[in-house]
């Protein structure tokens, strides 16, 4: 059996990263977590994850700006890391602010409006770490 999928999970909620670490590691996968954007990208860079499940409204550098800063170059490496946006704002809306900020569309492996069913949840993620190979 492959080792399992390091999962970075991000948001600003305790109760929220709570959940969602229980509901991962019940997958089997590995959780690690930060509470904002700033903390994102540097447990990108210390624990490397395959996957990363991002928050879009948190205080400081919220997900809009870390996938902007994954676009720069110093994040070159992290290019093809699927992400899951998991957020109370409606996909639309989010694609629309994204657009007007940057130019470009939001370029993420999936999004998932809260609340979820863990069981959904599951299933989404088992699909992309299976397409990324790490299952």
């Amino acid at each position: 059996m492959a080792a399992s999928a390091k999962i970075l999970v991000v948001d600003d909620d305790p109760d929220m990263r709570e959940a969602l670490q229980m509901i991962l590691e019940s997958g089997g996968y590995t959780v690690v977590m930060a509470e904002d954007g700033e903390k994102c990208l540097s447990k990108l860079k210390e624990e490397r994850p395959d996957l990363l499940i991002l928050d879009l409204l948190m205080p400081g550098m919220d997900g809009f700006e870390v996938c902007k800063a994954l676009k720069d170059p110093r994040y070159a490496k992290y290019a093809r890391m699927p992400i899951i946006i998991l957020s109370s704002v409606q996909e639309g809306v989010s694609q629309r602010r994204y657009e007007l900020e940057t130019g470009v569309r939001l370029d993420v492996d999936d999004y998932v409006e809260k609340p979820i069913e863990s069981s959904i949840l599951l299933e989404r993620v088992g699909k992309i770490i299976k397409r990324i190979g790490k299952e």
